[in-house]
């Protein structure tokens, strides 16, 4: 369950209209301080971002699931309709906690390499790069228009205390 804090904090940017992927960034974030923290681990950065989004999905934030090929999509279809066909056999509440301590068991085995900020940073620029280059130009205008004169001061500072703590 998810925390206090990123509850709060994510009916805060539902109330200000703010978008699905910035309420489930929320969840995101609060994986990523769990496996720093040592709570859990993740086999990999993706691994810890999709179980924010999916904390995010069971809390109600509207996040889009990933579009998948022609392949998969048949393919997840005749898994839904397994899925479908078996949950009638089965006890759901016992299997799904014995579930749920079985995958956070094998999380704890797993390191926290993977919410390093190389890690997260080496990712954002793998997902940066598969964004065609007119998409990237407009997100960082968009930011740029919508952050406002104190935010874009606070940038700069912050990008003048950078370049200065590298040069020195």
């Amino acid at each position: 369950m998810p925390d206090k804090k990123t509850r709060e904090a994510v009916a805060r940017d539902k109330r200000q209209g703010k978008s699905a992927s910035t309420q489930a960034g929320e969840f995101v974030r609060e994986e990523i301080e769990h496996v720093r923290e040592g709570k859990h681990g993740a086999r990999s950065t993706e691994q810890a971002i999709a179980i924010g989004l999916s904390k995010a999905r069971r809390a109600g934030v509207n996040v889009p699931r990933k579009k998948a090929s022609r392949k998969s999509a048949s393919s997840n279809k005749s898994a839904s309709h397994r899925k479908r066909t078996s949950a009638k056999r089965t006890t759901a509440k016992r299997s799904t906690q014995k579930r749920a301590r079985a995958s956070l068991k094998a999380l704890r085995k797993e390191g926290a390499r993977s919410a390093s900020h190389e890690s997260l940073s080496a990712y954002a620029k793998r997902a940066a790069s598969k964004r065609p280059a007119a998409s990237r130009s407009a997100a960082a205008k968009k930011a740029a228009r919508t952050k406002g004169a104190k935010g874009r001061s606070a940038a700069a500072k912050k990008a003048a205390k950078t370049r200065a703590k590298r040069a020195g």
